[in-house]
């Protein structure tokens, strides 16, 4: 048993939407904000906004923490204990990575052991169910209930 330190980021926009992204790995699907795992002698910000970079090409600031799990997450692909931090972030660059509109839509993508895609989903629109993992939907119900 070990500790899987992620660290991920709730980017919105001004026209509020939130973006999410898709994601297909070892034939398993599902939804989730951008963001991943710590690697070992990075800070939680280093490694969020390394993430980004590898994942969107994008430059991002921190807004604010929003949310760190207090329960105990059991991996979905191995037997480490999840550790989550979120983030509000912002764009600092451009957005000019594909965007889709559809739900995990790899029409154009190679076909590869992990695929990835990313849709905006207005604020009001976005439910706690409609994001796969246990740790995104109690950010995303934090996040909610910060903004009301």
């Amino acid at each position: 048993m070990y500790f899987n330190v992620r660290v991920y980021g709730l980017l919105i926009t001004d026209t509020k939407e939130v973006l999410i992204s898709d994601e297909k790995t070892l034939n398993v699907s599902f939804t989730k904000f951008p963001g991943g795992g710590l690697e070992y002698g990075e800070g939680l910000i280093d490694a969020l906004k390394r993430e980004f970079m590898e994942e969107c090409q994008l430059e991002i600031d921190i807004v604010r923490h929003i949310y760190t799990t207090d329960f105990y997450e059991r991996s979905s692909f191995n037997d480490s204990q999840i550790i989550s931090i979120y983030y509000q972030v912002r764009a600092r660059s451009p957005i000019l990575f594909d965007i889709k509109t559809s739900p995990f839509d790899f029409s154009h993508e190679k076909q590869k052991e992990k695929m990835e895609v990313f849709r905006f989903i207005p604020i009001d629109s976005l439910q706690e169910a409609d994001l796969t993992f246990k740790t995104d939907q109690m950010a995303w119900h934090q996040f909610k209930k910060s903004i009301l």
